[in-house]
């Protein structure tokens, strides 16, 4: 096996597949990167047994074949490589010899048939969305996604195809974010599928805002098709919990908040949060809005802001990272602020179907 190959090129193509890595592992070839070289193109891939990753490189192809090398040493090695061109030869017990200007590296890999194979979806079913839209769709939810790994269920996007739409849910029981998207498919294939994080995360890497993916679904493996990639992944066995029972009924009070002005001051106002209450507290009173803050052992802050609020005099108070995640991720000029009382979840909505509830928390004098 032998080609050359634009450095910058090879270096962008390993990037790509790198992440799905596994750091720690007791199989050594999960730590390795896939690599046949066919006509004038390179295949990477890699994977860790849950999720898997593939992608296409341009190169110059003397000879093909394959073998596997390890992932992070050679993303390493590429990186500095003093000259633009680089040229590889593999031989026939896996050795790899990579030569770049006045640089020469051996790298010992290992045999492609020890490498585990990418899923593959011959009964799948398969529908399209625009990349642009599921892009904008996990980046209002995917922070809310939980951490806590004994409720597994959670550790994952909840993503509902049902009556013409796309429902994508995240929660980790003290948030919820929701978005919901117009979408085709044919009607018996109503599904409901539980993605889990580092397949998100990856996805996110690899959509841009041009394009459509394609997505093929198994009984236990989701797969992603896009710009030259090939993304697939287990998805997480269970049952996703009855998300719309916390969301919250008829608001009493809206109020209109300008985004950017709420995400700064509340961002301010954070810095001088208790480390026990982690709280920040929003007393609506009239055309004013108070976000504050205190911390016995070092002091409080206090922002004020101009609000249209027609209701009684009301406090409550959120985690602060919290309210700043999806203040982060929308782009809107305008959010809108739902609440009932003092002890019911506040929820966050934008001109568009999204929707954030926000557990409240209690209120300290």
């Amino acid at each position: 096996m032998k080609f050359q190959i634009d450095k910058n090129d090879f270096l962008e193509g390993l990037q790509q597949v790198q992440h799905v890595v596994s750091t720690r592992t007791t199989l050594p070839i999960l730590s390795n990167v896939l690599i046949e070289a066919d006509g004038d193109s390179l295949q990477l891939s890699t994977t860790d047994l849950d999720v898997g990753i593939s992608g296409s490189v341009k190169a110059k192809i003397d000879e093909g074949g394959s073998t596997t090398l390890p992932a992070r040493r050679l993303v390493g090695i590429v990186k500095e490589l003093p000259s633009s061109e680089v040229s590889v030869e593999i031989d026939s017990d896996n050795v790899a010899s990579v030569r770049s200007g006045p640089s020469f590296f051996k790298i010992l890999g290992l045999d492609k048939e020890e490498f585990p194979p990418l899923a593959s979806f011959d009964e799948a079913r398969e529908f399209t969305i625009d990349q642009k839209v599921l892009r904008d769709a996990l980046k209002k939810t995917s922070y809310a996604i939980s951490t806590d790994e004994t409720r597994y269920v959670l550790n994952g996007i909840n993503c509902l195809l049902k009556e013409g739409s796309l429902t994508l849910v995240a929660t980790d029981g003290r948030r919820l974010a929701m978005v919901e998207q117009d979408l085709e498919f044919p009607s018996d294939d109503e599904t409901g599928v539980i993605i889990p994080t580092k397949a998100v995360n990856e996805l996110q890497r690899l959509l841009t805002d041009e394009g459509e993916v394609r997505v093929r679904l198994s009984a236990s493996q989701i797969g992603f098709d896009l710009n030259d990639s090939i993304l697939v992944s287990k998805l997480i066995e269970g049952n996703y919990p009855n998300f719309r029972q916390v969301i919250p009924g008829e608001a009493k009070y809206r109020v209109t908040l300008e985004r950017e002005v709420l995400l700064n001051a509340v961002k301010r106002v954070a810095l001088l949060a208790s480390e026990k209450s982690n709280s920040v507290k929003l007393a609506f009173s009239g055309e004013e809005l108070k976000i504050s803050a205190n911390s016995p052992e070092i002091g409080e802050a206090e922002e004020t802001l101009s609000i249209k609020y027609d209701g009684p005099d009301l406090t409550i108070a959120f985690n602060p990272e919290f309210m700043m995640a999806p203040l982060r991720a929308l782009d809107l000029d305008e959010v809108y602020l739902d609440l009932i009382d003092e002890m019911s979840p506040g929820v966050i909505k934008i001109d568009e179907p999204f929707l954030y509830v926000i557990m409240p928390m209690r209120v300290t004098a």
